[in-house]
């Protein structure tokens, strides 16, 4: 018998949904042993998981959207998929697809409701498909994972869940993020040409993410010297061309530096030479980032809604995400006090260390555990 879980997301893309599902199969792998078995889309036409290579997989040929479509479609014509998954004792899916199942009980990791409450900030046709499918999703799970109380709130609020089928189990910084040293630090910043003292924000580039106002925030520091640049890293994600369009008519767009996708194994460096992080979204599930950072010594200001105080407790400064001179004043605090700063550090230090992915796998299986038995 085996226990399966989507890692779709990890095959496709390094981005927040990649690194749930990545870090949590290596942290299940020692408590399921051959029970854990993967699953993915685009079965054959893309690659297993890097490091998975001869794990136990199964899947479907379909690509990301048409993969998409069927199990949606599956969902509401109550067609069985159970043959893609032999011997499942269970299915955890984890980027918010849930495939329609018979037989086999199933947990929904659900990250976010972003589409709720921002739907402007969402491509039309994905927006009808998560308001379509999400809720049905959520209703035929047999148990879900929120990321967060935020999330747990938000399917309370949108779908009148009992919160008794929600369990709260958060992420946490992968292993790798810890302070580098000096000379790491160094090579890294200048592979990827950034400025010696630098702002830095980490995230896709989506309207949600609210970097125009960071850049407008940013401006004047720049011009007071108390930081050389602006580090954007994150790829683009969709409706992506206002914030481009902002960004030219900004006279310091020279002192906006976009790397694009950093490599997972230079990321905590870039994080180590920050003199300060910020997550700037005006909504997030969770908010690894801001863990990411705290991690890596980085002192973290971000906004003050969503999961965003629970994830940064009493280490972050925090800010309204829609006002900019919040968000400004905020920065300056930061950058003007070296002895915060290190406060900061140590506190984020102590903060990032609270969470592990080894508690969230064991958190996890424990739920797999209970819907087992609640199945017999």
């Amino acid at each position: 018998m085996a226990i399966y879980v989507d890692v779709s997301s990890a095959v496709h893309a390094k981005a927040g949904l990649s690194r749930y599902a990545e870090n949590l199969i290596r942290e299940l792998k020692p408590l399921l042993g051959a029970r854990l078995c993967l699953f993915q889309n685009s079965l054959g036409r893309r690659g297993p998981l890097p490091g998975w290579e001869g794990y136990p997989t199964r899947g479907t040929m379909l690509g990301y959207k048409p993969w998409r479509m069927a199990v949606w479609l599956g969902q509401l014509l109550h067609l069985s998929m159970d043959r893609l998954i032999p011997g499942a004792e269970l299915f955890h899916a984890t980027e918010h697809l849930l495939p329609p199942l018979a037989h086999v009980p199933t947990v929904l990791t659900v990250h976010d409701l972003v589409f709720e409450r921002y739907p402007q900030y969402h491509k039309l046709w994905n927006y009808i498909f998560l308001k379509s499918a999400m809720p049905l999703f959520c209703r035929r799970a047999t148990a879900i994972i929120a990321v967060s109380e935020a999330t747990k709130t938000d399917l309370q609020a949108f779908y009148g869940l009992d919160p008794a089928r929600i369990t709260v189990i958060p992420e946490a910084a992968a292993p790798s993020f810890v302070p580098q040293p000096a000379e790491r630090v160094e090579a890294v910043r200048r592979r990827y040409g950034l400025p010696p003292r630098y702002i830095l924000s980490v995230g896709t580039i989506e309207p949600r993410k609210n970097l125009s106002r960071l850049i407008d925030a940013c401006g004047p520091l720049l011009g007071m010297g108390l930081s050389d640049g602006l580090v954007i890293v994150g790829g683009k994600g969709w409706l992506y061309e206002g914030f481009f369009a902002h960004l030219e008519r900004i006279p310091w767009r020279d002192k906006v530096i976009l790397p694009g996708f950093v490599a997972d194994e230079d990321l905590p460096a870039v994080y180590s030479g920050a003199l300060v992080t910020v997550q700037p979204s005006l909504w997030e599930g969770f908010g690894l980032p801001v863990l990411e950072a705290m991690a890596c010594g980085s002192p973290v200001c971000t906004s003050n809604t969503s999961s965003l105080p629970e994830v940064g407790g009493d280490a972050a400064r925090y800010f309204d995400p829609t006002d900019t001179e919040a968000m400004r004043s905020v920065l300056t605090e930061v950058l003007r006090d070296p002895e915060l700063r290190q406060e900061m550090r140590r506190r984020g230090l102590a903060r990032a260390a609270a969470f592990s992915w080894r508690n969230t796998a064991e958190r996890t299986l424990a739920l797999y555990e209970q819907v087992l038995r609640q199945a017999i």
